[in-house]
């Protein structure tokens, strides 16, 4: 008896606490998240929420004459006719729904419209339980729109930072799918769960989420939903989308009332296993309809962190923090790096991914054995979450951002990335930069000659270049070489039709184009002309590996196929064949085709031909041709080879809109101003972002190997 007693202490204590009607009573370090006892549940949340006892200031005009007035009393009252009270019951339940949701509607201005499904109704169903005054509820319910509904899609685009930061597997086969976060999160969001839950589950996560005070605690919350069942949503890779999302909305409807104890627990540890930068840049723009800037995240590749935490988590003792410890890795070029850096920084030269592939795996495995040893180690530069650096200038920041994206591919977790890179880092420091970075040289560090060149005007950097330039435009610094008119083509039309979670793919493609730039800036006069050349006139002699062009004599047509697929004979000869083929002679197993080590990846679909027949095939992706292998009819593993194109010859990926996974490729070539389509392939691929995110990154490993081959051309 006395232990219970000693545990029921903290209600003493937070009544004690009310009594004494103080403004801020610490109700989380009183109650210490524990289900708030029914009898004093109105008055802890009316403390936690800022809601005064009494609201006698509160006035309601009573006049019912909304736009959309009747669709919101329809809505009232089939809410009402589900709880099935006594009908001498349902009228006042009806008044105040009604009243209160009207009123809260009028004081959102002429902007703002009732729709169904926007949660309001939902909203009201723990207050209601708590059967207060109409006065009373109003306010609680003003409260709680107010600090904690997510008021524009920065929640969702915010949401899958955190699966991709925690879970980047999950994200990964989400975003495969075409699954965005809308699409199951939104009632979770703009209900507190309370739309989703069992009543009883619903109060008692309330419970916890007030007295933590956090207004992105839902965000974790449904994190933690979302993770714990990643064994059931990976195992329904089969299954279609409408059933991934019908599982994905179902999954809070199961959780029962001992679990929410361990639920809000875990939604804590990601909360503070998660760097905390989001907090200051998007508070005002998630849940303030006030804010005068919204801030955007809609196109960011990983989860930013801000310079001030950084800095201060490398500043922190070992103990001091069981949370977040970075392990800093710093991916500007060797000259950049030896003119300053920060002491814990790992250098991972972003350069080598393309210029030196195997020395870049190389330096990855010792990027990570150096993690493992730091953390065993137990280090100041050790930590289980990895934060890049870059120079700070978007232009520049590609190869950056293209080694971000290959640890992604890979399914790192934790993986994030410096705001504003090393240039934030210098102008955070100051005039202390000289004792706090390590070998610093201001004769070669680029942000000092840059302050240096513009009086210590705050410009942006420029890297290989003396005069600072705008980044706005990420293709202006291309020009109008034809060498480069089909690879921008390629990105713009990427980037137009696969706006779905294309940041890595955006990354993927604008290094196309700032590859191809550097490269024609670096070379001499006779090397530059040469790859121009090469680009332009694929038919040229002078290899055995060239782009494909209208112009090459094409090999022997398959039967019964469309005049718009074609075999080049000059390309090496694979496994399918020489470049005469026969139609019988084509027939190869699938299984051991796609174990074949040049194969990279492999996707099931359909061919669409010309005359709009529909054919079950598999697109082959190696590191330099697509191929399609039509299957046979009645035969399980046997295919035959109908399409074999270079990467190089690709000039467009196009979709449509309202059949997003029916694909056409394009092949072509720059003929003046304009690009000269002279093939096509379509395909419905359900996994069609995933394929054009392999292809496009594929397509620079190509422009790679062709410049890697031009350097080594005497």
């Amino acid at each position: 008896m006395a232990a219970e007693e000693n545990d029921n202490t903290w209600i003493s204590d937070i009544k004690s606490a009310l009594a004494d009607d103080c403004d801020d009573v610490p109700t989380f370090d009183i109650c210490q998240g524990q289900s708030i006892p029914a009898c004093i549940r109105p008055t802890v949340w009316k403390s936690c929420l800022g809601v005064p006892v009494l609201a006698n200031q509160m006035m309601f005009d009573e006049i019912f004459d909304l736009p959309e007035q009747s669709v919101l009393r329809d809505d009232c009252q089939q809410f009402v006719d589900k709880l099935g009270n006594e009908d001498e019951d349902k009228l006042p339940v009806l008044s105040d729904l009604e009243t209160i949701l009207t009123h809260h509607r009028k004081s959102l201005g002429p902007g703002a419209k009732y729709e169904r499904g926007n949660g309001w109704i939902e909203l009201l169903i723990p207050l209601l339980n708590l059967q207060l005054p109409r006065k009373d509820t109003y306010c609680l319910f003003q409260s709680i729109s107010n600090r904690y509904i997510p008021c524009n899609a920065n929640a969702f685009n915010f949401y899958r930072l955190l699966l991709l930061y925690h879970d980047p597997q999950l994200c990964s086969f989400l975003d495969t799918k075409r699954i965005t976060p809308d699409l199951y999160t939104g009632s979770w969001f703009l209900s507190l769960f309370a739309g989703v839950c069992k009543l009883n589950v619903t109060i008692a996560m309330w419970d916890m989420y007030f007295q933590q005070g956090d207004p992105f605690f839902v965000l974790f919350l449904s994190l933690v939903m979302v993770v714990n069942a990643r064994e059931q949503i990976l195992s329904l890779k089969e299954e279609t989308k409408s059933k991934l999302i019908e599982v994905l909305l179902s999954l809070p409807a199961g959780l029962e009332l001992e679990d929410v104890s361990d639920f809000c627990s875990l939604a804590q540890y990601y909360t503070v296993k998660t760097p905390s930068s989001f907090r200051e840049i998007l508070k005002d723009s998630l849940f303030s309809r006030t804010a005068e800037k919204s801030t955007s995240i809609s196109q960011a590749l990983c989860l930013p962190v801000s310079v001030g935490e950084l800095i201060e988590n490398i500043a922190l003792e070992e103990s001091e923090d069981e949370g977040v410890r970075f392990f800093l890795v710093d991916c500007r070029p060797a000259d950049q790096y030896n003119a300053g850096h920060l002491p814990t920084a790992f250098h991972l030269d972003c350069n080598l991914m393309v210029q030196e592939p195997v020395a870049f795996a190389t330096a990855v495995q010792g990027l990570l054995s150096a993690q493992r040893q730091a953390l065993a180690a137990g280090s100041a530069a050790g930590g289980e979450h990895l934060c890049f650096v870059g120079c700070g200038r978007l232009d520049d920041d590609q190869y950056t951002h293209m080694v971000v994206a290959s640890f992604l591919h890979r399914n790192t977790h934790h993986v994030s990335l410096l705001d504003g890179g090393y240039q934030a880092i210098h102008r955070y420091l100051g005039e202390s930069v000289d004792g706090s970075l390590s070998d610093h040289n201001p004769d070669c560090c680029l942000v000092c000659l840059t302050d240096n060149q513009n009086g210590g005007a705050d410009q942006t950097l420029t890297h290989n270049d003396s005069t600072s330039g705008s980044s706005s435009d990420l293709f202006s610094k291309i020009g109008r070489p034809l060498a480069c008119f089909k690879l921008r083509t390629f990105a713009n039309t990427a980037l137009t039709t696969f706006s779905v979670q294309s940041s890595v793919l955006f990354s993927l493609l604008v290094n196309i184009l700032s590859y191809v730039t550097a490269a024609v800036k670096m070379k001499s006069a006779e090397v530059k002309g040469k790859l121009l050349e090469y680009i332009v006139n694929p038919s040229a002699s002078g290899g055995t590996e060239r782009h494909v062009s209208s112009s090459d004599k094409v090999g022997k047509r398959y039967r019964n196929m469309a005049p718009v697929f074609c075999v080049d004979d000059d390309q090496d000869p694979t496994d399918f064949g020489g470049d005469e083929y026969d139609e019988e002679e084509l027939e190869i197993s699938i299984s051991s085709r796609l174990k074949q080590p040049d194969v990279v990846a492999s996707f099931k679909c359909q061919e669409v031909t010309v005359n709009n027949s529909v054919h079950d095939c598999h697109l082959v992706v190696s590191a330099t041709h697509i191929y399609v292998l039509r299957e046979v009819p009645r035969s399980k593993d046997k295919a035959r080879l109908v399409v074999r194109r270079p990467l190089s010859a690709i000039a467009k990926i196009t979709c449509k809109k309202k059949q997003p996974e029916l694909i056409t490729f394009q092949y072509g070539e720059p003929h003046g101003k304009e690009m000269k389509i002279n093939d096509q392939d379509r395909f419905n691929i359900p996994e069609s972002t995933e394929a054009t995110k392999l292809i496009s990154k594929l397509i620079v490993d190509c422009i790679a190997v062709k410049e890697a081959e031009m350097n080594s051309t005497p």
